[in-house]
This record gives structure tokens, C-alpha cells and sequence, in this order.
């Protein structure tokens, strides 16, 4: 299949490649960040964000096949402001308890730095 005869695939496919860029740029500050602090409080805004970017994600290709008609629908403006609205519910979903994915990445995440930890303190 040609994605690029299919204008709508198109733009899909370049948004889910912005996604994936912003998402790749998030994880490397907070990376950066934990390992230049490494406490818990950074630790759990790192997971928030990382399911931040997932529910956008989510909330992005849920959106995509939504028509938009009537006198104040379609074009570039919309898709801009859908986006930026997606955004802002996928952080206000993370902020108020989420789905559960930052719970876990932060466990993940403690653990991980525990055993960094582990041969730094046998020393």
C-alpha cells in the first residue's frame, strides 16, 4: 500500500513519527535527570510522563477517524488545536490517577535504581 496517495495515512504516519520523536526526547532528559538525582520524586514525574505521552498517543489515533463537518470544521487550525487538546487530557487523565502505567513504570523504575545502586554500596 502507498502511503503517500492516502493524504489522511499520511499525516498519520508523520504524526505517530512526531510521537515517537517526542516521546525518545522525554525519556532521554528524565534519563538525564534521574541519573544526575536519582530521587523518587523525579522518579514518578518520569513515569507520569512516559504515560503522559502513551494516553496521547492513544487519544491521537482514537481521534483520527473522527469526521468534522459544520461551518467551524476540518482544515489545518483543527487538527492543530485537536492535538494540543489531546495533549491536555492525556495529562489531566495522568494527574488524576491515570490508567495505571506510571504505577507500574515507577516500580520499575525504584527497582532499577536500587540495583544500580547495589554494587555502588558493596564498595
Amino acid at each position: 500500500m502507498d502511503v503517500s496517495s492516502n493524504s489522511t495515512l499520511s499525516s498519520l504516519v508523520s504524526l505517530a513519527n512526531l510521537n515517537q520523536a517526542q516521546a525518545k526526547t522525554a525519556l532521554s532528559e528524565k534519563d538525564l535527570a534521574q541519573r544526575s538525582g536519582e530521587s523518587p520524586d523525579a522518579a514518578r514525574q518520569a513515569a507520569e510522563e512516559l504515560e503522559s505521552v502513551f494516553l496521547n498517543t492513544l487519544l491521537e489515533s482514537m481521534f483520527a477517524g473522527v469526521a468534522t463537518d459544520g461551518p467551524f470544521g476540518g482544515g489545518h487550525g483543527e487538527s492543530v488545536y485537536r492535538s494540543m487538546m489531546n495533549e491536555e487530557y492525556a495529562k489531566a487523565i495522568t494527574q488524576n490517577g491515570g490508567v495505571g502505567i506510571a504505577d507500574n513504570i515507577y516500580r520499575e523504575i525504584l527497582t532499577l535504581q536500587e540495583v544500580q545502586k547495589a554494587p555502588l554500596e558493596k564498595q
